[in-house]
């Protein structure tokens, strides 16, 4: 589900990198990140991976929801929401509220979702190129 959801941002990794990512996702160490996933009729339909990090501007941790993707034949049933929903849980759970996550501005029916349950910030992302 994972490879479909590079595929949807026209991407793809190495095999190296699938290997360290889901060892991370079994390991123990609280700086790797977690993930959540939708399960509909026996089939998974949806995953998110999230991280907790420190943040210079407060004193907890902040939660940086990193991927996020329903199958398209699951998408309008709330498999998104959930998936949010859950994070936001675990963030309350873990004493952290704050959670943030970045989209493509592409991503128009995520974005949908996005407006009813988060808050756009005015902030633009830069990278090294």
């Amino acid at each position: 589900m994972w490879r479909d959801y590079l595929a949807y941002y026209e991407t793809t990794v190495p095999d190296s990198v699938y290997d360290s990512t889901f060892s991370r996702l079994l390991g123990d160490d609280p700086n790797d990140f977690s993930c959540f996933v939708a399960q509909a009729d026996g089939g998974l339909v949806g995953l998110t991976h999230f991280l907790f990090h420190r943040h210079a501007w407060k004193e907890e941790s902040v939660c940086y929801l990193q991927d996020l993707f329903a199958r398209p034949e699951a998408r309008g049933m709330g498999v998104g929401r959930a998936l949010i929903q859950a994070v936001y849980e675990e963030a309350d759970r873990q004493g952290e509220p704050s959670v943030y996550w970045l989209t493509q501005d592409f991503n128009h029916t995520a974005r949908k979702l996005y407006d009813r349950i988060g808050k756009q910030t005015p902030f633009i992302k830069y990278q090294r190129p």
